[in-house]
């Protein structure tokens, strides 16, 4: 493992605890199947790469299933969860907008379970492994104790391509939304950038959106070296907040996500490239609907308060619109809320954000 100035140790072993983060195929698709309300979930079918496990799937409610697949991009099995609206099997001729929600750090698919605003019935709602410290990224090593891990290139290239084959997506930008909290606020605004073709709606939450932040890059490395704490409580899918995190991992490099942290002679230029508050990425946005939700009142969500003004301010900059929330302490959003990094805020935030999503969907035709 690449060693660490002590000063950038500190900031890895505090960022976890104080301020870690973690913290088109439409014309051509084929028709998915029928499927009939109160019967078992949708018979998906292989392609783009991923292979379903047989025997795999978990059945919470014929509108609300697990399934797992495989991929050369990732190493090992990897879970998807889907919610469908209730009146999905109404009619076989209907479909639906999609919205995919990006887990934290430390999280699983099963976070979303957290924030029932995501059982929309208006929408149908894709919940990909984003891995426990994956960061929604084409990691710059393949080699390491997790092996490959390609995420970007899984959710983006392969996820999304197979649910618009399997489900009775409206396969347009427009009517496909990526919203992510924490470590997936992050990667929400990055896919928003890298693929704006996809994506017409783009929400974060409480994200470590400005990797330009030493205390962002700080948590990166935190997760790197499974440096654990009270971030990774939060990040788990009760509503309090209360519930156990088990970490981030095995322990990898330090440069393993987004090569070297340092701004030495250019070595953090990956960091640079990707950065979802870089101007220039920010400029890709044009024509998305933007919008940013935090807190400020613990140690974590004030960083992510700073990053989030900081994008808020470049966008108006640039003149494209977006909607910032800050809701302080909390008092403001709902009696769950302290202004922290958890769930007890993030589901009403959620609420708020899905209500407003489907009347955008709607609109678009």
């Amino acid at each position: 493992m690449s060693s660490l100035p002590p000063a950038w140790r500190l900031r890895a072993k505090t960022a976890v605890v104080a301020a870690a983060l973690a913290v088109s195929v439409a014309a051509s698709l084929p028709t998915p199947a029928a499927h009939a309300e109160g019967s078992t979930p949708p018979v998906l079918s292989d392609g783009f790469g991923l292979t379903q496990v047989a025997g795999a799937t978990e059945v919470h409610s014929p509108t609300d299933f697990t399934f797992t697949v495989t991929t050369r991009q990732l190493s090992g099995q990897h879970r998807i969860r889907v919610f469908l609206p209730r009146g999905y099997g109404d009619d076989p001729g209907k479909r639906w907008p999609v919205a995919y929600f990006l887990h934290g750090g430390g999280g699983t698919v099963d976070d979303a379970a957290a924030a029932p605003a995501l059982r929309s019935d208006s929408m149908i709602t894709v919940v990909p492994d984003g891995g426990l410290k994956g960061w929604y990224a084409d990691w710059v090593m393949q080699n390491t104790s997790v092996g490959a891990a390609n995420w970007e290139t899984f959710h983006l290239t392969q996820v999304v391509p197979f649910i618009d084959a399997n489900l009775r997506t409206i396969a347009d930008r427009g009517h496909r939304a990526v919203v992510g909290l924490s470590m997936g606020g992050s990667g929400a605004l990055h896919y928003a950038q890298a693929r704006p073709d996809l994506f017409g709606h783009v929400a974060s939450l409480s994200g470590g959106i400005d990797f330009g932040m030493a205390e962002i890059r700080g948590a990166v490395l935190a997760t790197e070296l499974n440096l654990t704490g009270a971030w990774c409580a939060a990040s788990t899918s009760t509503p309090s907040g209360t519930g156990r995190c088990t970490g981030y991992g095995p322990t990898v490099d330090s440069d393993a996500v987004f090569g070297s942290p340092y701004p030495v002679f250019n070595a953090d230029r990956v960091w640079n490239a990707v950065n979802p508050a870089a101007t220039a990425n920010l400029s890709k946005l044009a024509g998305t609907e933007i919008t940013l939700y935090t807190g400020d009142h613990d140690i974590i969500d004030r960083y992510t308060a700073i990053a989030a003004h900081r994008v808020k301010t470049r966008l108006d900059r640039l003149g494209l619109p977006a909607r910032l929330v800050d809701y302080g302490d909390g008092s403001t959003l709902a009696p769950t809320c302290n202004g922290g990094h958890n769930y007890g805020c993030w589901a009403p935030a959620l609420a708020d954000y899905v209500s407003r999503l489907e009347t955008s969907f709607a609109n678009a035709g």
